[in-house]
């Protein structure tokens, strides 16, 4: 037998402990970059929310260490240290040092949690080059301390405490992390939303690198919440809200209209942000649509035979929080973010449409608001339809109804074909000679498109170029889009790294954001990654895609080298541009994904819409992270 197909019992490991975790982290934490490191105290704390959720934590501390630990403390119960009766070591160094440990899994400890599979804080023990656990409990204090998922000592009680609570300081492993440097501003975003999301729940956030220091509490719970995402935007009416129990659920909803046009339905499950939304969400629109529909036409203000409110006709400018606390929730979706739970989507929508009817006969000022919104959306969706029609009568469209300036490739099959975004005629003449015609097709960019976030739909939906793009795509938008219908499988913005090409790129994404958001969930949007500087010794080429790596790059070559900076694609050859920026196995794209779609959110009505105070205070925040470049 030939010994390299050999494949018998001694080829099979078994890894003790925590091993597996160090050998492939990424399956557990996402990546072991920035979202990774940050994901290790989303982990800490989320154990102190479960133990908020249970009625026993009012405060989480949470605190950026100058020596780069991080530590979560809270005043719940703290992690039991009697000795486990299967185990047979202290209970806490179970829940830390085994996979699928913990409180999570007796429905009793926790009927509600956050963590997802219960292995949390194992992981973030396992990821750390050193952990420290002190448990307040039983009136005494117990400490014990680990190193990459291994016991360094035996628990031990260090002194008296007539308090209760967990404190957990980890420095997390440079052997794993490409970065050890935490994010305040990061960090502050998902604590503001666990704090609306939990009313009566204190966190404090303290970063003793920076001297900062911040509280989030809201006793207003989800109310306080859909006004501090509408604070930029004049709002028509108060927050409607409502808390209701079904199947075993509780179901709260926060809703405001404001003057916009935007639509933001944001999801949370048991605190997760489901940025991709799920059952829950499908049933609430569900439930808007026909209660306002039915509204309409009770009140004659649909006259019978006169069609209905479409969804989004109905969604024009709506804000709503949708937060549910319940059993086993089963998530899934390109993140992991989206609620699976077939049953839900009934329970959303009947308690929603029970609860929003009752809402709107007892309050028929805000109801009329509302409905005539609605009503002007669908008016000016059908003067947007006709608009978009007269687009394409006026363009000159080649066979299959694509735009004349498209080249396409010739692969019909959208699983392996890419559609590069390209900015201007010169930049899109070299990327046509570059391209490979079978799988990659170039649409060029005429100047800048409109910013979608100030224009009324009307506005946006008639501009050529934005046409063009819908077309192409192929998906549609709104309500009506079909990821079925894709033309391409990557659709990949490729601007200059200029001030210019940045501005481009980010009022493409803010399309995408707004009228396509389903297309950057399914993973389908890249943004290329082009060199800023080509060095050549002697016949040799090499780029470089960053100041930083420039430095590196030229202390590295011996000798004298001419360095060019690439301003525009256009500069670059055919060759070049192909070899650095558009072939598959040599590129450098990024992906496009949503972190945290209330920030997405906010960042975008900051930067692109009417809030200029906004605007003003991020420049200034972030003015010392500028580069200039002349």
């Amino acid at each position: 037998m030939d010994k390299k197909s050999e494949y018998t019992g001694k080829n099979i490991q078994v890894l003790e402990g925590l091993e597996g975790i160090r050998l492939r982290p990424s399956m557990y934490i996402g990546n072991t970059g920035k979202e990774g490191l940050h994901h290790l105290i989303y982990e800490v704390v989320d154990n102190s929310v479960d133990e908020a959720l249970a009625g026993y934590c009012k405060k989480i501390e949470v605190k950026l260490n100058k020596d780069g630990s991080a530590t979560v403390k809270d005043d719940g119960r703290g992690i039991p240290v009697d000795i486990h009766p299967k185990q047979k070591i202290p209970a806490v160094e179970v829940a830390l040092t085994k996979l699928h440990a913990g409180g999570k899994f007796d429905k009793k400890s926790y009927v509600i949690s956050g963590g997802l599979h219960g292995v949390g804080i194992s992981v973030v023990n396992a990821l750390s080059k050193k952990m420290i656990a002190e448990i307040n409990r039983d009136r005494k204090i117990y400490t014990q301390e680990y190193s990459k998922g291994v016991r360094k000592t035996k628990l031990k009680v260090i002194g008296k405490s007539n308090e209760t609570g967990t404190k957990i300081t980890f420095w997390p492993d440079e052997e794993i992390f490409s970065t050890l440097e935490f994010d305040y501003k990061v960090l502050e975003t998902r604590f503001r939303e666990i704090a609306f999301l939990n009313p009566g729940l204190k966190i404090i956030l303290i970063d003793e690198n920076k001297n900062k220091k911040e509280e989030f509490f809201a006793a207003g719970g989800l109310i306080e919440f859909v006004k501090w995402i509408n604070k930029s935007k004049e709002a028509i009416h108060k927050p409607i809200y409502f808390k209701k129990e079904a199947k075993e659920t509780i179901i709260e909803v926060a809703i405001q209209y404001n003057k916009g046009y935007r639509e933001n339905i944001f999801g949370f499950v048991n605190t997760i942000n489901t940025v991709e939304g799920g059952t829950h969400v499908s049933g609430f629109k569900t439930a808007l649509t026909r209660v306002i529909n039915d509204y309409a036409k009770k009140k004659g203000l649909i006259k019978n035979g006169n069609g209905s409110l479409s969804g989004d006709d109905v969604r024009e400018g709506l804000t709503v929080i949708l937060s549910l606390k319940m059993k086993d929730p089963q998530f899934e979706g390109q993140t992991k973010t989206k609620l699976g739970n077939s049953e839900i989507k009934g329970a959303v929508d009947s308690s929603v449409t029970l609860a929003l009817g009752e809402y709107f006969e007892e309050n028929p000022t805000v109801a009329k608001k509302i409905t005539t919104k609605a009503l002007d959306s669908a008016k000016a969706r059908l003067a947007a339809k006709k608009a978009r029609d007269l687009v394409r009568r006026k363009n000159a469209f080649s066979l299959g109804g694509l735009p004349g300036k498209l080249a396409d490739c010739s692969s019909k099959k959208s699983d392996n074909t890419e559609l590069y975004i390209v900015e201007g005629l010169s930049a899109a003449g070299t990327a046509k000679d570059a391209r490979n015609k079978e799988i990659q097709a170039i649409l060029p960019l005429k100047g800048k498109i409109l910013n979608v976030e100030k224009a009324n739909p009307v506005k946006s939906l008639s501009s050529e170029e934005i046409v063009n793009l819908i077309t192409v795509i192929g998906t549609g938008v709104g309500e009506n889009f079909n990821i079925d219908k894709l033309r391409y499988n990557k659709t990949i913005i490729m601007t200059d790294a200029d001030v210019d090409g940045e501005h481009i790129k980010t009022l493409l994404l803010t399309f995408f954001f707004r009228y396509m958001k389903k297309l950057i969930e399914n993973g389908n949007v890249y943004v290329a990654l082009p060199p800023l500087y080509r060095i050549r010794k002697g016949q040799k080429d090499f780029y470089v895609y960053s100041d930083e790596e420039l430095k590196k790059k030229t202390e590295k070559i011996s000798g004298s080298s001419a360095v060019t900076r690439f301003k525009g694609l256009g500069e670059m050859s055919s060759t070049q541009l192909w070899d650095t920026t558009m072939n598959p196995k040599t590129r450098k794209i990024k992906k496009i994904f949503i972190e945290d779609a209330v920030e997405a959110n906010h960042t975008f009505t900051m930067l692109m819409g009417d809030d200029v105070q906004g605007r003003k205070e991020f420049i200034a925040e972030n003015a010392q992270k500028a580069e200039l470049d002349i």
